[in-house]
């Protein structure tokens, strides 16, 4: 049995906007190209940017709900963010740190520490995996979370790297340790990833507005989605087929 590709995203700063894509190259032992390359340290994280930290340590969604609303556009080494209650943003992470911490502040809640520095590490996408990822969601899966919740969700509530069609429900938390093959490259599955209150949030509005642990949780686990490793590279495209080996 083989599913299909049936969405590609990256999201180039980390908790800060989507992008859709209609192909990409992945690299052996690195995350999807653009994805995650910058994240937004707050005022007590305890990194110096010199090296992968965890979740805890930047501005996100799951603490800031207004940023599930950002959407990306990335050309190169500049970034341009849109929001619904703010002007569009082009700048360069970078160098631009300024204006992205203006732009960026009225829609971090008041009690959160504030954003403080972008942070970059060299060859590493700042994932929440402390392996450099990318992230395979089912959309049987989400559709079945749809029903339970008896509404239409985007997936990009989820803010998955690579969406497939045609495999069944929760098939992927089979596959651990498994190899699959999607379009030329080949992953490793690795974990299963744990869902927080970044989901809750409507990528449309920004506010939170749906129970989506309480779904997840109906099925004893609160889990959505896997993170692969990638062992052999090449390029992926929508419509790619995803197989099982």
């Amino acid at each position: 049995m083989s599913g299909m590709v049936s969405g590609l995203w990256r999201h180039p700063i980390k908790s800060h906007g989507r992008e859709s894509l209609s192909q990409v190259t992945v690299i052996p032992g690195q995350t999807m190209p653009g994805d995650r390359v910058w994240a937004v340290a707050h005022e007590v994280a305890k990194t110096d940017g010199s090296e992968w930290a965890s979740c805890s340590n930047f501005s996100r969604t799951a603490k800031a709900p207004k940023l599930a609303a950002i959407s990306a556009e990335m050309l190169g080494e500049r970034v341009t963010l849109s929001h619904p209650e703010r002007p569009d943003l082009n700048f360069a992470p970078d160098t631009e740190q300024e204006i992205f911490l203006n732009w960026v502040k009225p829609l971090m809640p008041a009690d959160r520490a504030a954003s403080a520095r972008i942070v970059r590490v060299p060859g590493r996408g700042m994932t929440d995996s402390d392996f450099p990822s990318v992230s395979l969601c089912n959309m049987a899966s989400h559709r079945a979370i749809e029903q339970k919740l008896g509404q239409t969700l985007s997936t990009v509530r989820w803010r998955g790297n690579v969406w497939f069609e045609g495999l069944p429900l929760w098939d992927e938390f089979d596959w651990l340790g498994r190899d699959v093959r999607i379009g030329e490259a080949v992953f490793r599955v690795r974990e299963r990833i744990t869902r927080c209150m970044a989901t809750t949030a409507n990528p449309q509005t920004g506010e939170r507005d749906v129970d989506t642990l309480r779904a997840l949780n109906s099925w004893d686990h609160q889990d959505f989605g896997v993170y692969a490793e990638v062992i052999q590279g090449g390029e992926i495209r929508i419509n790619d087929e995803v197989q099982v080996l």
